[in-house]
This record gives structure tokens, C-alpha cells and sequence, in this order.
């Protein structure tokens, strides 16, 4: 059986084009809807009821589009919408922390993972409860409030950024850790500059690389891979400001952004 229908995937802005450029490597006969909220950006400083209306209203809007899967392509989202999205959809719905945290996991030797992110995302302690479900890892946590509004500028290396990756990544060096997760979507930009302060010992863990595996697995499971024979699409909506969005998200995503559509949300 196969299954031509969309993916949706959703952010609260950007970030989420790095995991949308992910699964479309690793499904390129997918079709994708992409929304990001950039009316209501950044997630990370909202409360968790916020944060799930905001979700709540972005599935409705996808479901218009008969999307087969939805991957909340967003940390915050992930923590505090997932489980409620998963009782009332009827398609699966995944998020980025419960791949992430898997992929550590598997990498780490000496089990002391580290975990950047929002503070939405460190104050939930998701990837926290996520990993002690598999491992009896010690967990060492970070929010790096700072990091998005770099990677928004474009400021992803330089001595600025340099000095407050130092002053955000030194609590967890000190920790002894051997793997890093990076629990934003945003911060696979500052890769480079990341590597730079943690030295070649320390593995990183992308978690829009370990969410499209698991895309792949559970369209594999579920018998609803698309055939390839329907010409693919992708499509990008936003809440606002769509000139922006295809601005920026040039330096999230694979491919240029031409097209992207205002909605206006219920």
C-alpha cells in the first residue's frame, strides 16, 4: 500500500527547514507541507498552554491538506504539545526530542550526554526524562538563550559568537561529556563553531538527522511510503511576514524558498 499524501511538518519559525531538508534527503519522493508560525516565534520563552493552542490551531490547519504525518519540527512544541496531538490525531505525530535522544544514546560511551536548547525546552526536561526511559546516562543540561538570535542574524561564527558558545558550552565540558545534543533546531547552524569549542572527543547529535530516520521507519512500518509516481510538491505557509521567512530560511534550508504563503490562523 502506498500513500501520496503530504507530510506537514511545523515550527515555530525556521529551525524546522533543517529538519524538512533532512527527510527530504532521506525521502526524496515525498511531497512536504511546511508551516511556520512567525507570528507567534520564538516558542522557547512561552508557557506550555501557549504553546500547545498555537500547535493545536497549526495540526488543524495541515489536516485541511490531508497531510499522512506530522513531525512537530520544533523542540519546545515537541516537550509540550506531542503527547497531547498524539491522543487526539488520528495520523502519527512525531517530534524531534524522542529521535534525538535515541541517537545520544547510542553514541555515547562513557554516559554523560549533554543537552543544549531553548529554555522552554531545558525547563521540561524532556530529553532529560527521554533518555533515562533508555539509559542510565547522566544528563548535563544548558539553555543557550542566545543561540537563536545569532543564527537569525546570521551571526553563526566570529569572536562574539565564539565567546558566548564558550560561556554556554564550559558548564558541560566541565561535566566530562562525550555527547551533545543539540536540542534546537537552529543550532546544526552553529555546527562549526560548536566543533570548534568542544574539540574533536565530543560527538554532536543533530536531532533533524535522527527525526527523518525515524520518518522514514514509521512511513516503512505503516505501508504509506509515497510511489514516487505522483509529481512531488513542496509548499511553505507562515503566519506572517513572508518576505522574511524566505529571506532567513535560505540559511536553514537545502533548496531556495520562491513561494511562501500568509495565513491567517483561527
Amino acid at each position: 500500500m502506498t500513500n501520496n499524501n503530504p507530510i506537514g511538518i511545523f515550527d515555530s519559525g525556521f529551525g524546522g527547514l533543517t529538519v524538512m531538508s533532512e527527510i527530504i534527503k532521506a525521502l526524496p519522493f515525498e511531497s512536504l507541507i511546511y508551516f511556520g508560525d512567525t507570528a507567534h516565534v520564538p516558542y522557547g520563552s512561552k508557557s506550555k498552554n501557549t504553546v500547545v493552542k498555537y500547535s493545536k490551531e497549526i495540526t488543524s490547519f495541515l489536516i485541511k491538506y490531508r497531510v499522512k504525518l506530522i513531525v512537530i519540527a520544533c523542540n519546545t512544541a515537541s516537550a509540550f504539545a506531542l503527547p497531547v496531538l498524539q491522543k487526539t490525531l488520528k495520523i502519527p505525530v512525531i517530534g524531534v526530542i524522542e529521535p534525538g535522544a535515541k541517537a545520544a544514546v547510542a553514541a555515547s560511551k562513557n554516559k554523560k550526554i549533554g543537552v543544549i536548547g531553548t529554555e522552554g525546552t531545558i525547563n521540561s526536561g524532556s530529553y532529560l526524562k527521554e533518555i533515562n526511559k533508555i539509559s542510565k546516562s547522566k544528563v548535563y543540561q544548558q539553555p543557550c538563550p542566545l543561540f537563536v538570535p545569532l543564527v537569525e542574524e546570521g551571526w553563526n561564527n566570529g569572536p562574539i559568537t565564539d565567546s558566548i558558545v564558550k560561556k554556554y558550552i564550559e558548564p558541560l565540558l566541565n561535566k566530562e561529556i562525550d555527547t551533545l545534543v543539540l536540542g534546537c533546531t537552529h543550532y546544526p547552524l552553529l555546527r562549526k563553531t560548536l566543533s570548534k569549542t568542544l574539540g574533536k572527543s565530543i560527538t554532536l547529535i543533530d536531532s533533524a538527522k535522527a527525526t527523518a530516520k525515524e520518518v522514514n521507519n514509521i512511513l516503512n512500518k505503516t505501508h504509506i511510503l509515497s510511489n514516487g509516481k505522483c509529481r512531488k510538491f513542496l509548499k511553505f505557509y507562515v503566519s506572517d511576514n513572508p518576505g522574511k521567512f524566505k529571506k532567513i530560511g535560505g540559511r536553514f534550508f537545502s533548496k531556495k524558498i520562491d513561494d511562501v504563503k500568509k495565513i491567517e490562523m483561527e
